[in-house]
């Protein structure tokens, strides 16, 4: 898996409403790697889907800020996503994409691979925008985030995977190329030049 041809082939065609960041185990540093590389005026907005446990008081948000240019908070219920804001799922619970935009927060039992569960969120979103969003696997253990990317792929949005070999835990990743077949394989900070270019052929 190499160049960006076929992705921005999509991307010329049709704007990118959505960037998916799917992580668990390992995926902190990769996170800060991609959202440092993105400029403050990055045109498409972010939601970061990491797993995180529901008796922790997390600071995911404002750890990933000590490094974004894009200001990072916590998912509001109801919300639109918005440009120029990296929205983070919060711990205890799942997020999916409405039809109408909105995200939600979802309560509800632990699912088997951890929660916010990545492939919850990344199939509402193939369902709700289909080829005008951009999935992404980051570092993680087990597979979480594979049958997203695969919705996805299927719905014609872009996928991106983190290079096995640049992942602290390489399952997730790799589970995402074996299953879901995701388009392109990098390391982080290429994975933040290739947004940038999809966001740049997007508007043309």
């Amino acid at each position: 898996m190499s160049g960006l041809a076929d992705p921005v082939v999509v991307a010329a065609l049709v704007p990118f409403r959505l960037v998916v960041l799917g992580a668990s185990a390992g995926g902190l540093a990769p996170l800060r790697d991609v959202l440092s590389g993105l400029p403050a005026d990055f045109p498409i907005p972010i939601v970061v889907v990491h797993h995180l446990g529901a008796d922790l008081r997390s600071r995911l948000p404002e750890v990933l800020n000590f490094r974004s240019q894009l200001p990072c908070r916590w998912v509001v219920s109801g919300e639109l996503p918005r440009s120029g804001t990296v929205l983070v799922a919060p711990a205890g619970a799942n997020l999916v994409l409405q039809m109408d935009g909105r995200l939600e927060v979802v309560p509800g039992p632990k699912p088997r691979l951890g929660w916010p569960s990545v492939d919850l969120f990344l199939t509402s979103v193939a369902s709700v925008l289909g080829r005008h969003a951009i999935g992404v696997i980051l570092s993680g253990m087990m597979w979480d985030g594979a049958a997203g990317i695969a919705a996805l792929r299927r719905a014609g949005g872009a996928t991106l995977v983190q290079h096995p070999r640049s992942a602290a835990f390489p399952d997730m990743p790799s589970a995402a190329v074996d299953l879901g077949r995701a388009d392109l394989m990098m390391p982080p900070h290429q994975i933040a030049l290739a947004l940038q270019i999809l966001a740049e052929a997007g508007v043309h």
